[in-house]
């Protein structure tokens, strides 16, 4: 367990805490996934097909699973929020960037520049910043 300190208050992250961490980290990833395969069947957007496209989110199963997946996620967060503070668990969860620009380049091959690539070191030391004691 690690003893993590904000002002006068102590709080501890044990097991417990980490796997419901884990667990909206990696649902709201695989929710990004599956959002990204459906919105690409969604096709070209324009004004004359908007209401017909706002009703086909509702029809594309990855969609479904998308936003499924991200109420897992939110339902893990929760839990977390009852175990430690916000001031601890909000940053941590900004790892799903992490994780969703790593899934973009091996998933889709997308391009992480250098400029995003020092962004993303920048979450993952805060993260560690914010969680040491």
């Amino acid at each position: 367990m690690s003893l993590i300190t904000f002002g006068s208050k102590q709080q501890i992250m044990g097991l417990v805490e980490f796997v419901y961490l884990m667990l909206s980290i990696s649902f709201s990833v695989a929710g990004q996934l599956c959002l990204k395969l459906g919105a690409a069947k969604l096709n070209e957007i324009s004004a004359s097909n908007l209401f017909e496209r706002i009703i086909a989110i509702f029809l594309i199963p990855e969609l479904i699973l998308g936003l499924t997946f991200y109420g897992v996620g939110a339902i893990a967060y929760i839990l977390l929020l009852t175990k430690v503070d916000l001031s601890m668990a909000a940053p941590a969860v900004s790892l799903v960037y992490v994780f969703s620009v790593l899934l973009g380049y091996f998933w889709f091959n997308e391009m992480i520049p250098l400029t995003r690539s020092f962004g993303l070191g920048f979450v993952v030391l805060g993260v560690m910043l914010i969680t040491l004691k």
